[in-house]
């Protein structure tokens, strides 16, 4: 099969599934109808579609879970309408506890509480587990063992992140002058993305990028 009768299978399969298509199961495709396309030449086709979309606006992104279509941010004000019945809206709290879990993971809710200086809702952690953004990573071998959070890779797909380090790194956030604010840079992303239903505080203290920790008790579950 050529290239672009190969990209234009690709693109369809794309738009067809219901979420990220693994490149595995996009490969599966064609050798379930016994057309021998080997996986160089697939990627090639993938190449080719994200540089057909490069001049419109929607592009081929790929995530924690695999390839995706989406529209570009540049266009995402116009298309809010179709969304507002159905996108749900969150809390700023809500979102600043999770940048400050998906930046300092792993982490507890009291050690979320010492950065934030305010108690953290359990309605908050319930909400983010539920949304499957967030799990239980671990304990820290502490008196009490509390839970360790982190993220998952359906956080990583929703934001359209491949892996944690496609975060925007806090040391170009912090170039951007003096009162940049990396958290509250990262929450106005999540805003942007998510909605909100609370003005905005006065900025957080400025984070530390995330680091392991050597007080962790891992717990054995599947990765997310």
């Amino acid at each position: 099969m050529d290239l672009t009768s190969t990209k234009y299978i690709a693109e369809a399969a794309l738009l067809a599934a219901d979420g990220p298509l693994p490149f595995d199961k996009l490969a599966e495709l064609f050798s379930a109808r016994g057309v021998d396309v080997d996986r160089d030449a697939l990627r090639q086709a993938l190449a080719a579609l994200a540089e057909d979309y490069a001049e419109r606006q929607i592009e081929l992104k790929e995530t924690a879970s695999g390839y995706r279509i989406q529209v570009k941010r540049a266009v995402r004000d116009w298309l809010q309408p179709l969304f507002e019945d159905r996108a749900p809206r969150y809390t700023r709290a809500l979102l600043e506890t999770l940048a400050l879990i998906a930046y300092r993971q792993p982490i507890t809710r009291a050690e979320i509480e010492e950065v934030r200086g305010v108690v953290v809702s359990t309605n908050i952690t319930r909400t983010l587990m539920e949304r499957g953004w967030v799990r239980v990573v671990g304990y820290r071998d502490v008196p009490g063992k509390p839970a360790m959070l982190g993220t998952t890779k359906e956080f990583l797909d929703y934001f359209g992140l491949k892996r944690l380090d496609d975060l925007p790194p806090l040391a170009e956030v912090r170039e951007l002058g003096p009162q940049s604010d990396p958290q509250s840079d990262f929450v106005d992303e999540l805003a942007a993305l998510v909605g909100e239903t609370e003005p905005p505080p006065e900025p957080l203290p400025e984070m530390e990028s995330a680091e392991s920790s050597p007080n962790v008790v891992p717990i054995h579950q599947p990765e997310a």
